[in-house]
């Protein structure tokens, strides 16, 4: 009998949470959020005077914030990693779908951090041996145009009246 890390409750559980995740951090992003969290702590400082300022009144937002931000973070770091995750499998079908392109990049994400750097590097390289070949396919095509005589107004001129005569 094989054991397996995550039964199928598991993945409703997480399936339920990645949702709540997704609509929260949606939610959240919005400007009301905002303006209600703002509106929260407005409601607090002017309530400062009418309980004196007094150590529960204190106790209140940093009660409040310290539990929003600790639940936040997992919110945020679930929706981040699904998104890290949704953007790296869409650059790998990428990878994977074009012609000559290296396959070793679709996976990139498993590799260790002396083989990301050691691929950086190589990445770099390349990118500047492209760089260096295009500049001095810019100045070639630079020197050819100095070299070439200038056509003169009227020889234009010429030119064009030759090509509108053809046409008709």
């Amino acid at each position: 009998m094989s054991t397996s890390s995550s039964s199928p409750r598991d993945f409703g559980l997480a399936l339920k949470f990645s949702k709540l995740a997704q609509a929260t951090a949606s939610w959240t992003g919005h400007p009301v959020a905002f303006l209600l969290a703002l509106a929260v702590v407005v409601i607090w400082i002017i309530s400062g005077p009418i309980f004196h300022y007094s150590d529960t009144w204190q106790l209140v937002i940093n009660t409040g914030t310290t539990i929003v931000t600790f639940l936040m973070v997992f919110l945020i770091q679930n929706t981040q990693n699904r998104d890290i995750l949704t953007l790296q499998l869409k650059l790998s079908e990428l990878v994977l779908a074009m012609k000559g392109a290296e396959n070793k990049f679709a996976a990139i994400e498993d590799l260790s951090d002396d083989e990301l750097k050691f691929l950086h590097e190589e990445c770099r390289a390349r990118a500047e041996q492209t760089l260096g070949h295009i500049e001095r396919r810019l100045q070639e095509k630079s020197d050819d145009t100095k070299r070439r005589p200038a056509k003169t107004v009227a020889a234009r001129g010429k030119s064009a009246k030759r090509s509108s005569s053809r046409a008709h």
